[in-house]
């Protein structure tokens, strides 16, 4: 968006998904179709992708946007149908995404590195319409009799299996006529899935009306500019990739180069190239930076803004980073699917912050409460609780969970949190029982579940350990009484079922129950001290 400077922006208290006073941006834009559509008249041939030697301007984006919404009405796909998006980070994903908004249809990327059997539970539980996937993820897809009624989309020029191409489509689509009709900005726009404490995953509502603030915050907070560039390198499936840099650099009409998957080397070299200007990735990527001697100070003068989020920065990595590039901003992201991004960010250029992860953005508002949820004062600790037009209205088709996880318009996070005398937030702890692994988000109770469903285990449970590039790596304990389970053979059995990041990085068998507590349940306090002492 290049037509206001966001800074200027009033905000004003409106009623949005039927019972909630936010606050919001008064004179915003309506959905990103009208950002696009700005940036295309005033800035036709500026590029907006770049994937390896291939070079897409904006004109271009909205031209294959068109086509391929063309396609996915003549093959039968409707308003408010949902289209799957089972795409390595990729031009077609962004031209995906954008097709999507043109004909109304709700846009659900899921994760490349799903199993079949992950796939299977998204795709019944959403209802999916439509499927879009590459070579890589084409192995776990449920095509079978039992899917007739989804459409399946392939990127690959020659397909294993009988389904529609991508390029066909766009042939088809070329002709066709495109009538965009006004969006309701409280309209479902992307439906992302995020697992919960009991392993059962969510589909998270976002609404153009979250998409569209949460650019504007990380605009106002991290003083983006006209004609960005970011490398894509954390997942586009992820709210990371897909909100804070795809729609948000496409907001600043700037340029998205794109890593199909993150590699050091292949960073460094796109970064001095392209004029690398702000990065979003996790901790552990700009660790693996510094680690093999990436960084060269001469190579990367345009790098202003090294967003991160996901988890903490260790010290030593902000010292290091600091050191080798004077000149980049590090700044702390704190955000979850369910807020569409971000809910707090460390100023620009605001040093000393140590463990914060900033300051509530302009239109969001939070509270941290007790156990019987009454307000805290300031500097103690409780859960916060989350309020905002970026915060999603609730969960797809279910409404035990909006129930239980919205109070008052506020989301309640989960996380432990206190917030200081000048408004910093500070996360102390998780009340959720997650693993945060270099920013892949492993919920112990999925993968629990799954051990216990093996005929052989009696108990497990799974607790995190810290690892210096990652930050937190998996150890399960199992008990069994059998003498012939093995490590890899539970590690076989998992990976048929989930995606490789999930696998228990550490496997301890033995032949004792599991710690308890008096009420029976497994207490994780003392398997953690043993994961910590194994280092």
């Amino acid at each position: 968006m290049t037509k206001n400077n966001v800074m200027d922006f009033k905000k004003n208290i409106e009623p949005h998904y039927d019972s909630r006073d936010l606050l919001c941006f008064e004179n915003r834009p309506n959905d990103f179709l009208e950002i696009l559509k700005d940036i295309v008249k005033k800035h036709p041939d500026r590029v907006a992708l770049c994937f390896q030697e291939q070079y897409i301007s904006y004109k271009k984006l909205d031209e294959l946007s068109d086509s391929f919404a063309g396609g996915l009405l003549k093959s039968g796909l409707i308003e408010k149908n949902i289209l799957v998006i089972n795409l390595a980070n990729s031009i077609e994903f962004v031209v995906a995404l954008f097709a999507s908004f043109k004909i109304g249809l709700i846009a659900m990327p899921v994760g490349h590195r799903h199993k079949k059997q992950e796939l299977i539970s998204l795709y019944n539980d959403a209802g999916v319409h439509a499927v879009i996937f590459d070579k890589e993820t084409e192995k776990e897809q449920p095509l079978s009799k039992d899917s007739n009624s989804i459409l399946f989309i392939t990127t690959q020029a020659e397909p294993q299996t009988d389904c529609l191409k991508f390029n066909e489509l766009l042939e088809k689509g070329v002709e066709e006529k495109i009538t965009l009709k006004k969006i309701e900005e409280e309209e479902p726009a992307i439906l992302l899935y995020t697992s919960g404490t009991t392993g059962r995953p969510k589909g998270a509502i976002l609404t153009h009306l979250g998409l569209v603030h949460s650019f504007l915050h990380f605009q106002m907070e991290l003083a983006l500019k006209d004609g960005e560039c970011t490398i894509l390198a954390v997942p586009a499936s992820h709210v990371t990739g897909l909100v804070a840099q795809i729609l948000t650099i496409i907001g600043c009409a700037g340029k998205i180069v794109i890593m199909e998957h993150f590699e050091v080397k292949e960073f460094a070299i796109l970064a001095k190239k392209h004029g690398l200007t702000y990065s979003i990735l996790v901790p552990a990527m700009y660790a693996l930076l510094l680690h093999r001697n990436a960084l060269i100070a001469e190579d990367l003068k345009s790098w202003r803004i090294g967003a991160f989020g996901g988890a903490p920065m260790p010290d030593a990595v902000r010292k290091e980073l600091a050191s080798k590039l004077p000149f980049l901003s590090l700044n702390n992201a704190y955000g979850a699917t369910e807020t569409t991004s971000p809910t707090t960010i460390i100023p620009i250029n605001c040093n000393d912050q140590g463990d914060s992860v900033g300051l509530v953005v302009a239109c969001g508002e939070i509270k941290i409460v007790n156990e019987n949820n009454e307000e805290i004062n300031q500097g103690e600790t409780g859960e916060l609780w989350i309020k905002g037009p970026m915060v999603i209205p609730g969960y797809w088709k279910n409404e035990k969970a909006t129930k239980s996880s919205f109070e008052d318009g506020y989301w309640k996070s989960g996380d432990i949190a206190s917030q200081d005398k000048n408004g910093f937030i500070r996360i102390h702890d998780r009340k959720k029982d997650m693993i945060n692994r270099g920013g892949y988000k492993i919920f112990s109770a999925e993968i629990e579940n799954l051990m216990m469903l093996m005929d052989e285990v009696q108990e497990a449970a799974l607790v995190p350990y810290p690892c210096p590039i990652l930050g937190e790596r998996s150890h399960a304990f199992i008990f069994t009484s059998s003498a012939s389970l093995e490590p890899n053979e539970i590690r076989l059995q998992l990976l048929e079922k989930v995606a490789d990041y999930k696998v228990p990085d550490k496997i301890t068998i033995t032949n004792k129950p599991l710690p308890r507590n008096v009420n029976g349940k497994i207490t994780k306090a003392p398997l953690r001290e043993r994961a910590h002492k194994g280092l």
